[in-house]
């Protein structure tokens, strides 16, 4: 019967994780297409280091021990993840220790590894809420986002204890010579802090085997439901984060994309006797009106996003009280990218105009707040890169709105008047070599 049940909960997870990351690549797609497929020794190299190696997050060393902590520790664990599957769809009990003293020392390394995730997440959580680092402490992180990150914390805490009490009372169990516990394993975390705790409150072996089989389905069910929860969490970038960098932006940060429907334009204007591309519409629209409007990468970006703040925080328009907020512009992204996947969904694979856009979202004050410095492109643990949607959403409110400051309103009328963006005529410009 547990075979059987555990045969349904894991089809049922998997079921409904599947289904899930359907709609987010649904999601995604829903973008322009943009070719990044070149360069792809580069690109493997770029999601190496950036990616596993995390090189980006080294600039600030004591989150980037404790991330590289719970980093190691999510991926190696999950090697005792496989035994545990291994055991619930055969019914085995450790079955890897057939590797003999390789098992033991696995096993006591991932118990190390375990309790540096809990104890790494008891600092982060006391970062968060009670040294209240300011980055955590923004408008844009009330509510649900503030509410996720203190859940994934909790959940990785109480998971890290399961395992640990699952191995102290196997640990007796074994050492009590009950005939399903072969002695297998090292355990210096859990016959440290756990097993002195059950000697003292002397359990029956009963009780002892309710306690570790407990353990073990709280803390497989638990990584069920922890996978599941992923898709609507920031912590998805656990997934998100490799191919988010292996499509990075290669080119120079500091390089505008031309807009291939403009310079088609302009050339055809500039020679009128130029062939007209085979197929080529003429443009309908300009820059970026709803998220439709964003190229598939900038979207991956948004499902990417981590919410750590290293873009706001290094941002000189937010660090001087504007309100732009480089975070806030990929979670809004995200959040309307998700309602028009709702939209979607609702309507049986269409969309109906909601009336709403991501302008609706983003505000021009915070477009213009920008200075294009790039920083936030640069401090991004992960490639992220918000400015490129901000550009993008500011050629829309220029080239279909007409809508920009006055200061760059002025610009644009001297660059048509005079050729330059000042307001001087162009027969003027050699006037100060003249002597007084």
């Amino acid at each position: 019967m547990s075979q059987i049940l555990f045969l349904i909960i894991s089809g049922i997870s998997i079921y409904f994780f599947a289904k899930n990351l359907g709609k987010i690549r649904r999601n995604i797609l829903l973008g322009k297409d943009i070719d990044l497929s070149d360069n792809k020794p580069q690109r493997w190299k770029t999601m190496l280091r950036v990616a596993f190696g995390q090189t980006k997050m080294a600039v600030r060393p004591v989150p980037f021990i404790l991330h590289l902590i719970v980093y190691v520790g999510f991926v190696l664990i999950n090697i005792e993840v496989l035994e545990i599957l291994i055991d619930g769809i055969f019914g085995t009990h450790r079955v890897l220790s057939i590797l003999g003293p390789i098992y033991d020392y696995a096993i006591g390394f991932f118990e190390i590894l375990a309790f540096g995730v809990l104890l790494a997440c008891i600092v982060f959580l006391i970062r968060r809420y009670v040294l209240k680092i300011a980055r955590f402490q923004s408008p844009e992180l009330k509510g649900y986002a503030n509410q996720d990150a203190a859940s994934i914390l909790f959940i990785e805490i109480i998971l890290m204890a399961a395992l640990l009490i699952m191995n102290a009372a196997d640990q007796i169990l074994q050492s009590g010579g009950d005939e399903h516990y072969l002695k297998a394993g090292a355990f210096p975390i859990s016959s440290w802090l756990i097993v002195p705790l059950f000697n003292g409150l002397n359990l029956s072996n009963a009780t002892l085997i309710f306690a570790e089989r407990a353990a073990w389905w709280f803390h497989i069910i638990g990584i069920f439901a922890f996978m599941n929860y992923l898709p609507f969490s920031k912590h998805f970038h656990i997934i998100m984060a490799f191919p988010n960098t292996w499509y990075s932006n290669l080119k120079a940060k500091g390089e505008f994309n031309n807009m291939a429907s403009v310079t088609q334009e302009v050339k055809l204007m500039l020679d009128p006797s130029a062939a007209i591309p085979e197929g080529y519409q003429p443009p309908t629209s300009f820059g970026v009106k709803d998220v439709t409007d964003l190229t598939w990468k900038n979207l991956m970006d948004a499902y990417t996003c981590t919410e750590c703040g290293r873009c706001s925080s290094v941002c000189p328009q937010n660090q001087t009280g504007k309100v732009l907020s480089p975070r806030k512009i990929m979670m809004d992204t995200r959040d309307r990218l998700e309602e028009v996947g709702k939209n979607i969904d609702t309507n049986k694979g269409t969309f109906v105009d909601d009336n709403k856009n991501l302008h609706s979202y983003i505000s021009e004050e915070e477009l213009w707040a920008c200075n294009t410095c790039n920083a936030c492109v640069e401090a991004c643990p992960i490639n992220i890169n918000p400015m490129e949607i901000i550009v993008e959403m500011r050629r829309y409110k220029v080239m279909e709105q007409s809508s920009a400051p006055n200061s760059i309103n002025s610009m644009f009328s001297n660059m048509e008047n005079n050729q330059a963006p000042w307001q001087f005529s162009p027969m003027d410009r050699a006037n100060w070599t003249q002597e007084a």
